[in-house]
């Protein structure tokens, strides 16, 4: 499959993949965790432009421990447009996570999956791009809504879009904000919370995702 390179190919392909039914993942004991991460020119602000140099790392985890590393550098080929970020970082997370030599099960990015206005979300793109099951993870929704969890970590409340649970804020750390997890490429609400927890290491944001996001800023120069 390749990358949508206009709004209209973009829309057609989130109609298509949210009515997509690819065979659901299975968590397994001890998976392999990815995490992928853009960064752009420090002090950039507002939406962009075509043209943009990006720096992405994508990085795989075995609990704590890194199996591999990787990172790329590349261009924005668009803006930002709300419910359109695939046409600015689509290739360039691609392009990362192509770099790595093994495959983990399950990769994480900063984009939305259901939560979006066709309910089809980048983390939804990526992982049918890749072939590969994912989970999105934001600091807020896009178009769902739902009030916070308890301030206890571990605790989590629904993101609702019409009265469906597309997402799930989950507070990652007691004192912390919490994160909104939402379930990707062939992965379903209780597991994408699962593959989070999983990975947290004691920090509000989940480790691969963290070292993938300290990577690309390390490769930019911080």
């Amino acid at each position: 499959m390749n990358w949508p390179t206009t709004k209209a190919e973009l829309i057609s392909l989130q109609l298509e993949l949210a009515s997509a039914t690819p065979a659901p993942w299975v968590l397994p004991d001890r998976p392999l965790i990815g995490g992928v991460w853009v960064c752009f020119p420090r002090g950039l602000s507002g939406p962009g432009a075509a043209g943009d140099p990006a720096w992405a790392a994508a990085v795989v985890t075995d609990g704590r421990r890194v199996v591999e590393q990787q990172s790329s550098r590349g261009t924005a080929l668009a803006s930002y447009t709300p419910g359109l970020l695939a046409l600015r970082l689509g290739p360039v997370l691609e392009g990362a996570v192509r770099r790595l030599a093994g495959r983990p099960d399950v990769l994480l990015l900063d984009g939305t999956g259901r939560d979006h206005p066709r309910g089809a979300g980048l983390a939804v793109q990526l992982g049918a791009v890749l072939d590969l099951p994912t989970v999105g993870v934001t600091h807020r929704p896009l178009v769902a809504s739902g009030d916070w969890p308890d301030d206890l970590a571990g605790a989590t409340a629904p993101l609702l879009v019409d009265g469906r649970h597309v997402g799930t804020w989950v507070r990652t750390r007691t004192g912390t904000r919490p994160l909104a997890v939402h379930p990707g490429w062939r992965t379903d609400l209780a597991t994408s919370v699962a593959v989070v927890s999983t990975c947290l290491a004691g920090r509000r944001t989940p480790e691969p995702l963290r070292l993938a996001r300290q990577a690309a800023r390390l490769l930019r120069g911080r």
